[in-house]
């Protein structure tokens, strides 16, 4: 395969591997995190689909081309990275390595803003925002995600894979692909209860799978546009917009607006108010206007969480029920 932005084609061969590995490597003395870069890919720790571990990344997702599996690994920040691939969507993944990595990120430097802010940006790397362009695979755990616990919605999405998934490509014993578009497409909305999803998730499930064949296409749009268009599916809102636009297509700018938590911390970090609202955090990051996402990341890196009052709330899953 030809070389692609920050990435060159290694002369050593692996024989299991269906496209030559590629190695990938950030501006010379930048301190890349790439696990920090990386971890939004990985929907828990025990996660079917991707695996995170010091010095590596293994996905098995789906292309344009087929399904595949990508391997990149690493040996300490702002080292070079090692690619390679295997299934019909090698040549794909790897052609999208330097994204995934966030190599076609520009970091931005703020000159003015909040102390917090630009202490956070003193003491971290260059916060760089990596691009999967699979759509589809990042749509899923976020729909499960929606109104429900984060702990609650990991163990859908194993739960999911594990009933619907194939394996996936490459010498991974375990490692399963996301459910299939064509096989979730067709589970009726009652399947999805004993997983403890209702019937509102487990429609948009299907209307996404139902239109993942346009969603590589939209992964080539402008933020902005592949926002408006993935607003028309149904059950598809404001914060699952803003959550894989990040994730999939690299936005600097994409905030999760309705997030239960995000609106607090913001208020919290950056005018000390306990309590925000979402009107208040995008006033907040307005002067950020174009990298709201990013200082989002920065504040994730050096801000700490809103105070927390009362008892906690004992939250039964529906599966439980």
């Amino acid at each position: 395969m030809a070389a692609t932005p920050g990435c060159y084609v290694r002369t050593v061969s692996v024989a299991a591997s269906v496209e030559s590995p590629i190695t990938c490597a950030a501006p010379d003395g930048e301190r890349t995190p790439w696990r920090q870069i990386l971890g939004p890919l990985r929907n828990g720790g025990f996660d079917p689909t991707t695996r995170l571990a010091p010095g590596e990344l293994v996905r098995a997702t789906f292309t344009p081309d087929g399904p595949g599996t990508i391997r990149l690994r690493w040996r300490g920040d702002g080292g070079e990275v090692d690619a390679e691939a295997w299934g019909a969507g090698a040549h794909w993944l790897l052609r999208r390595a330097p994204a995934i990595l966030g190599l076609l990120d520009t970091p931005h430097r703020f000159e003015s803003g909040h102390a917090l802010v630009l202490r956070a940006q003193h003491l971290h790397p260059p916060v760089r925002i990596g691009a999967s362009g699979t759509l589809y695979h990042e749509l899923l755990p976020t729909i499960l995600a929606q109104r429900i616990t984060s702990r609650e919605a990991v163990r859908q999405w194993r739960l999911l894979c594990l009933r619907l998934s194939e394996p996936a490509p490459g010498p991974f014993a375990g490692l399963l692909l996301p459910p299939a578009p064509e096989r979730l497409a067709r589970m009726p909305t009652w399947w999805f209860h004993p997983l403890g999803v209702e019937r509102s998730r487990a429609g948009t499930l299907v209307e996404v799978a139902r239109h993942a064949s346009k969603l590589f296409a939209w992964a080539e749009l402008p933020p902005a546009e592949a926002g408006r268009r993935l607003a028309l599916l149904t059950g598809v809102g404001e914060w699952t917009v803003g959550v894989v636009l990040s994730s999939a297509l690299g936005e600097p700018d994409a905030i999760a607006v309705g997030d239960f938590h995000l609106k607090h911390q913001v208020a919290w970090n950056l005018a000390g108010e306990p309590r925000g609202t979402d009107e208040r955090m995008l006033e907040l990051l307005q002067p950020y206007r174009g990298h709201r996402g990013r200082v989002v990341r920065l504040l994730h890196l050096e801000g700490s969480s809103a105070p927390k009052f009362g008892p906690r709330q004992r939250v039964v899953p529906m599966h439980r029920w």
